[in-house]
């Protein structure tokens, strides 16, 4: 038996679909991460850290405020990594590279 039309497909549906298997949907989800950065890990840590980069490896480079912070952060990565990736909603961030801002 044939399967029946359902109509027309949504543009953003198809979208989806098209960039869910792809390389470029996995960099467009690298890149919401870096935007959603101050949101997942709240006003304190974003106030004094500012999300630079994420590689394809799933490394993220975060510019702190000062060493303090980051050897603070630094211990709180764990933590850190399940807020961001929760924010995501799938695992995009590995590990965190921690560099002082200039």
């Amino acid at each position: 038996m044939r399967e029946r039309r359902r109509g027309p497909t949504k543009v953003a549906d198809a979208l989806a679909d098209l960039l869910a298997g792809s390389a470029l949907g996995a960099r467009i989800a690298r890149a919401e991460v870096l935007e959603h950065w101050a949101r997942a890990v709240g006003p304190q840590i974003a106030a004094v850290t500012r999300a630079r980069a994420i590689a394809e490896n799933g490394t993220m480079t975060v510019g702190v405020a000062t060493n303090g912070w980051m050897q603070e952060l630094a211990m709180m990565e764990r933590a850190l990594l399940a807020k961001v990736n929760k924010s995501a909603g799938k695992e995009v961030v590995r590990k965190i590279r921690w560099e002082l801002l200039r």
